[in-house]
């Protein structure tokens, strides 16, 4: 059977399908990117016959009503959005959302004499030899005849009226032009959507799943999908541009009224960069709290009505999807919710969005957050399980790679079984006295500074308040939050003075600690015995030289809160693989004292 049909329509009976609700454009792609000259250019491509590529329609399945009655899915267009936006815009005199929210008109003039095409401007509008606004041509009113000899006589070409008629007519027959229309089948699964549209589609941004579920509630007519949609979008959209809230508001008047609006605006007063989650976070989130399914896939067939058991499409099953999609969302965008979430998040030590490589951790503590507070659970016990699966998910790359199964997986049993029991499980196995002194230890050697290992060490630190390094008052939480440097405690030129060469070597994590600039530029490329001499004759009152430790005490405790070992102040060249060694064990236990103490 095949997958998908390639057949090709006019572009004046694609129009009438989007117009007729036939074919829905979503707006996953908004705003509009392209730029008049794009438009123009499109126009001279269409007008010249050259070949525009073909677009992409997907046939939503066919939906058993509620009496019985069989509904039949409209077509979604999803890859070609832009250039049927540009000839909707150009041909028929559509306005488009800018960058900035604002809808404008794009306007293609057209010169019948030299045969080209322009984006309008003052000095066009003057010029009597172009048509300044192309869509007037195709306007059903438009008279051709009457057109032509007024344009000759206006612009001096008597007996020219056949030539610039011809020329007229070739332009009006861009609405008969036929464009490539790849369908594919209702019959399809999510997944070979995607595959099929990766493999197709070898321009462009290539669509994830998670843009196909976007297009699906985007194109929804009849529960409040495309009100759905705009929650989520303008919230992550106001997340990153909070000034742009006038804009959209003035802009967008039908969203401006409705209390979706009220349930996001919140958000533009805050400033949050810790989590700002993309319309893809949102809708995994959304839907994984409210379905307790990880497979966005699901989310598609589910808003489509299906029924996984019999295999048909119900009315019943979509409508109630999109009211729980709804409720999800509702509960994602809500203030109380995300700001505790936050909360929750900041107390682990996470203070800044570096310390957190994958999306995903904190994606799925949100909905371990909102599943847990659904269930009615004591808040001082939801913290303390959020706290640590969000660490032991970084310490064990739980969402790292293929994240959708693992997510299926963990909300499954989080649902099923007793959460604290599950966590205590997992924790047996994987957070093990062998993990903690040998499989961590392993894992610390490396040289890649976003290890996750390295980032819930630092985070161990920002919890337990440490210091930087040889640093009386500066904390590694504030070094992080104004953007501090790492620097190395065996200084690279040192040891690459001194054979240590390879980058994956003097680069290693356990010679990484924050400390201040001014600290650093003052050590140079001294060997540690010869810093750490000054710093010994600092804190014996015999000068001032980094910092401002002058306690032997408070030097030994600022070494230990970095897990630098004592040792260390007497070390050179030679000693620097035992420092390895010993600092990848002390920054191991370090980690298993700050993780047991999250519960």
């Amino acid at each position: 059977m095949a997958q998908f049909d390639v057949n090709s329509t006019s572009v004046e009976n694609i129009i009438s399908s989007i117009k007729a609700g036939e074919i829905a454009i979503p707006e996953i792609q908004r705003p509009f990117v392209w730029d008049g000259s794009k438009v123009r250019d499109l126009m001279d491509s269409l007008y010249k016959g050259f070949p525009v590529g073909y677009i992409i329609v997907w046939k939503n399945p066919d939906i058993r009503l509620k009496d019985g009655k069989v509904s039949s899915g409209k077509k979604i267009l999803i890859d070609g959005q832009q250039r049927i936006t540009a000839i909707q815009a150009a041909v028929v005199g559509q306005k488009v959302v800018d960058s900035s929210y604002k809808k404008k008109r794009i306007t293609i003039a057209f010169n019948p004499i030299d045969e080209v095409f322009e984006v309008c401007n003052p000095a066009i509008e003057k010029d009597s030899k172009w048509i300044p606004d192309i869509s007037e041509v195709f306007d059903v009113g438009f008279d051709a005849w009457e057109f032509v000899n007024r344009y000759c006589e206006t612009n001096n070409m008597t007996g020219k009226q056949s030539e610039i008629n011809k020329t007229l007519m070739r332009l009006m027959s861009i609405k008969g032009i036929n464009l490539g229309v790849t369908e594919l089948s209702q019959t399809l699964t999510i997944d070979e959507v995607t595959d099929i549209f990766i493999r197709i589609n070898s321009q462009g941004v290539v669509l994830s799943q998670a843009d196909f579920a976007m297009s699906k509630i985007s194109s929804d007519d009849r529960y409040g999908g495309n009100e759905t949609r705009k929650m989520i979008d303008y919230f992550c959209h106001f997340m990153q541009r909070p000034a742009d809230y006038d804009i959209i508001v003035a802009n967008d008047k039908e969203f401006a009224k409705s209390e979706a609006l009220q349930k996001i605006k919140w958000v533009t007063k805050e400033q949050e960069d810790i989590y700002v989650p993309s319309y893809t976070d949102v809708l995994r989130v959304s839907f994984t709290h409210v379905f307790q399914r990880g497979k966005i896939a699901d989310l598609v067939n589910l808003l489509s009505g299906r029924n996984f058991e019999t295999r048909e499409n119900l009315e019943s099953i979509a409508e109630d999807s999109f009211c729980k999609l709804r409720e999800g969302v509702e509960a994602f965008v809500n203030e109380t919710n995300f700001k505790r979430y936050l909360m929750i998040v900041q107390s682990t030590g996470i203070v800044d969005s570096s310390l957190v490589r994958s999306k995903n951790v904190l994606n799925f503590g949100y909905i371990l957050y909102l599943s847990l507070k659904d269930r009615g659970m004591f808040p001082a016990m939801i913290e303390s399980i959020v706290r640590r699966w969000i660490v032991l998910s970084m310490l064990t790359g739980r969402y790292s790679g293929s994240a959708e199964s693992v997510i299926d997986y963990d909300i499954k049993r989080f649902t099923e079984q007793d959460p604290e029991t599950f966590l205590k499980t997992t924790e047996t196995g994987e957070l093990s006295d062998a993990f903690w002194n040998t499989v961590l230890v392993q894992r610390l050697d490396t040289s890649v500074a976003s290890s996750p290992y390295f980032l819930v060490f630092l985070m161990a630190q920002v919890k337990k308040n440490a210091r930087g390094f040889l640093s009386k008052q500066i904390t590694v939480q504030s070094l992080i939050e104004q953007r501090g440097d790492i620097h190395h405690i065996f200084p690279k030129k040192f040891l690459q003075k001194n054979g240590v060469d390879n980058r994956k070597d003097y680069n290693q994590i356990a010679n990484y600690v924050y400390t201040q600039s001014e600290t650093n530029i003052k050590i140079k490329d001294d060997a540690p015995r010869e810093y750490m001499a000054r710093m010994k004759h600092q804190v014996a009152g015999e000068g001032t030289y980094y910092g401002g430790i002058t306690d032997m005490d408070d030097l030994r405790a600022n070494l230990a809160e970095n897990c630098v070992p004592e040792a260390f102040m007497d070390m050179d060249i030679f000693d620097y693989p035992v420092f390895l060694d010993t600092r990848r064990i002390m920054m191991a236990q370090y980690i298993r004292e700050y993780y047991e103490s999250l519960k």
